[in-house]
């Protein structure tokens, strides 16, 4: 009887085991996008550094272009805050479905509508996730247009002083 409800269990857990590959898929998938995340917040903080330090040589009208940037850099670095916040939630509720499936093997429980729940939750905040670093890349390329377009203005300002000197 022992032997008997040993292997059932055994079995029950080479079935979980089977069942939690794709969320452990899901899980790496996800750590490699929080390593992009964790990298433009790196390169969003390291310009808005680069500014700040800058900002005590610049002329006014470049300071005031600096200042939008800055305002435009701390936007992204919230954009990829929330998208790695929420990023890592999704990890972590799709850890919560791999725990709960090995409990319900071992414990004989049925948790398929816990699974659900964490699973519509785990896909939730990994689609909010993306959103928001989608609004990040968003704004990253406007600000982008916006400083060529400033470049532009100021070379042809230069420019016509150096004409009119």
């Amino acid at each position: 009887m022992q032997l008997q409800m040993s292997e059932t269990i055994v079995s029950n857990v080479a079935h979980v085991i089977q069942l939690a590959v794709a969320p452990v898929f899901l899980l790496s998938g996800i750590g490699a996008m929080l390593n992009v995340f964790v990298n433009r917040l790196s390169r969003v903080v390291d310009r808005a550094r680069a500014l700040e330090a800058a900002l005590p040589e610049l002329s006014e009208s470049a300071r005031n272009g600096a200042e939008l940037e800055l305002q435009s850099l701390t936007r992204r670095a919230s954009r990829v805050n929330w998208a790695t916040f929420l990023s890592v939630a999704s990890a972590i509720l799709i850890a919560l479905i791999v725990g709960v499936l090995f409990a319900g093997a071992v414990l004989a429980l049925d948790t398929s509508i816990l699974v659900v729940v964490l699973f519509v939750l785990a896909m939730g905040t990994l689609i909010a996730g993306l959103l928001c670093f989608l609004g990040e890349m968003h704004l990253a390329t406007k600000t982008l247009h916006i400083s060529v377009k400033s470049y532009r203005q100021a070379d042809r300002a230069s420019k016509a002083d150096d004409r009119g000197a």
